[in-house]
């Protein structure tokens, strides 16, 4: 399997410090209106910038390199995969349809979207366990 992109990366790793942000900002008692400004601001960026990283501009190394700084987080921590203790809206979303269509289902469903989901999950799998480090090619 190969890795995600460098914008794709980054992208998810300033999400990341943002829902870290507005965690921390709300735990303290501000009012989640203006978060998105004052996160902009902590990182010395205007809102509309932030605006347009969040939903598609890609984060170049200058870009990077600041965001870290202002994050205090270290230089070419965007760069690189983290493993996230929170889902992403995306994946909570799948989660919350799947767990519903299990709960309608049938014994005879369950057991189809068990199949289905393994039958997927396997090249992912076969690509962790691959022998000499090398990833499975996944079949398509």
């Amino acid at each position: 399997m190969t890795p995600p992109p460098l914008t794709v990366i980054r992208r998810t790793n300033v999400l990341a410090l943002h829902r870290l942000f507005l965690e921390k900002e709300i735990a303290a008692g501000k009012p989640a209106k203006g978060l998105d400004q004052a996160f902009a601001a902590s990182l010395e960026i205007s809102p509309s910038m932030w605006s347009q990283i969040k939903s598609s501009r890609p984060v170049g190394d200058t870009l990077a390199r600041q965001i870290e700084r202002h994050a205090r987080v270290d230089s070419g921590w965007l760069d690189a995969e983290h493993t996230t203790q929170h889902p992403d809206p995306a994946e909570e979303r799948f989660l919350a349809l799947a767990r519903e269509a299990w709960r309608r289902a049938n014994a005879k469903g369950k057991r189809d979207m068990r199949l289905w989901l393994a039958e997927r999950a396997a090249p992912l799998q076969q690509a962790v366990a691959a022998p000499g480090g090398e990833p499975a090619k996944a079949e398509k």
